[in-house]
């Protein structure tokens, strides 16, 4: 079977190498071809655009960027009808994959879609184009089969995919006093970086006894993190993101997936999100939950704090982090929430769960 995967983000990269490993276990003579990043391509796919070329964040910034994503738009669109897959897999990254999804349908090739687009937070009503679009869903939270049961359609929970990769992780030991280590996850991309490093840059400043190692990634302009790697308690740890957690006593964490792996690893943290005042006054009054990060989503309630916007500040910052490092009733009950949260995710390896149905339904009657 020739399979056709477009991820347009990093973690939608890593999500899409593990699928892209366990299909092959189902499937010998599974072909890959698509867009994604260095994971799936070290797995076998054979890559036709990076995710780095794709990775806008908010509405501005995807404004801005317009032309460049109806450029990827068409050369995904031609390459699929080109290559003929037996099927596209569609991993999250809902604005492109969406119009994917339309073109699949329109040209008869059978859609699948891996990590639901987040409609369940605004916009409920894309379901509907979702349902209509899309032969099957594999869904990874395990609130949405019931968001989209509502809209009569039944989808697949599989587990979280994170869970897989924390679990095969080898952890490699980091050479710093544990209970000193403050883990920063500033994010991936460098929007993301220009509204959270200044900040971090004073927290560094507000506490000289701790060792801070930033999450750095390298498909990002080096020169984001010149100001803060020149702090005396400043180490920049590339492409290490889970040793890192595995060896920190507490975190500050963009939102978005690294505050569930975050809360998986067991780290107290504090959520951060800061974005323009154009996309912030935007999303106020189209997003309909009450949360932002993955851990409260889950969990239905604040386990860890959420500093959004003006709430992200040096002050409020400084106050969390004391509270997360130096208070233990606190730690304490962030991490019995934890263990509540990992329970409920561990379904096995979804990567496993979602190969295996993939290629039933391929297997069988026409999906749909």
């Amino acid at each position: 079977m020739k399979y056709y995967l477009v991820a347009g983000e990093r973690s939608g990269d890593l999500h899409g190498g593990n699928l892209v490993k366990a299909i092959k276990k189902y499937d010998q003579d599974a072909h890959f071809r698509g867009f994604g990043g260095d994971t799936m391509e070290a797995q076998g796919m054979e890559l036709v655009a990076h995710y780095r070329e794709l990775a806008f964040m908010g509405f501005l910034e995807v404004l801005k960027n317009l032309k460049t994503i109806s450029r990827y738009l068409k050369k995904c669109k031609a390459d699929i009808e080109h290559s003929r897959p037996g099927v596209v897999i569609l991993i999250d990254y809902a604005g492109f994959n969406l119009k994917i999804a339309k073109f699949c349908k329109a040209k008869g090739i059978r859609v699948f879609y891996y990590i639901s687009p987040k409609v369940w937070a605004w916009n409920t009503r894309r379901a509907y184009k979702l349902k209509r679009l899309v032969d099957r869903m594999f869904v990874i939270l395990p609130f949405e089969k019931e968001f989209f049961q509502k809209f009569d359609w039944e989808v697949d929970y599989v587990g979280n995919p994170v869970l897989d990769a924390l679990k095969e992780h080898q952890v490699n030991p980091l050479h710093y006093r544990d209970d000193l280590t403050v883990a920063l996850l500033p994010g991936s991309r460098a929007q993301e970086l220009e509204g959270t490093l200044p900040i971090f840059c004073d927290l560094l400043n507000r506490f000289p006894e701790y060792q801070f190692i930033i999450a750095a990634v390298d498909n990002v302009d080096r020169q984001l993190y010149e100001n803060i790697e020149s702090k005396p308690n400043a180490t920049l740890l590339f492409g290490s993101t889970y040793d890192l957690l595995a060896n920190a006593r507490a975190a500050v964490v963009t939102s978005g997936t690294a505050t569930l792996e975050t809360a998986l690893w067991k780290v107290p943290q504090v959520v951060t999100y800061k974005m323009s005042t154009w996309t912030y006054n935007i999303a106020k009054r189209l997003v309909k939950v009450k949360y932002i990060s993955l851990v409260n989503l889950i969990a239905n309630k604040m386990v860890v704090k959420e500093l959004i916007q003006d709430d992200f500040n040096l002050e409020q910052l400084a106050g969390e982090l004391r509270s997360l490092m130096e208070n233990e009733d606190y730690r304490a009950g962030i991490l019995e929430e934890y263990n509540s949260i990992y329970e409920v995710l561990d379904q096995g390896s979804a990567s496993e769960n979602t190969a295996r149905l993939m290629v039933q339904y391929l297997d069988g009657p026409s999906a749909g």
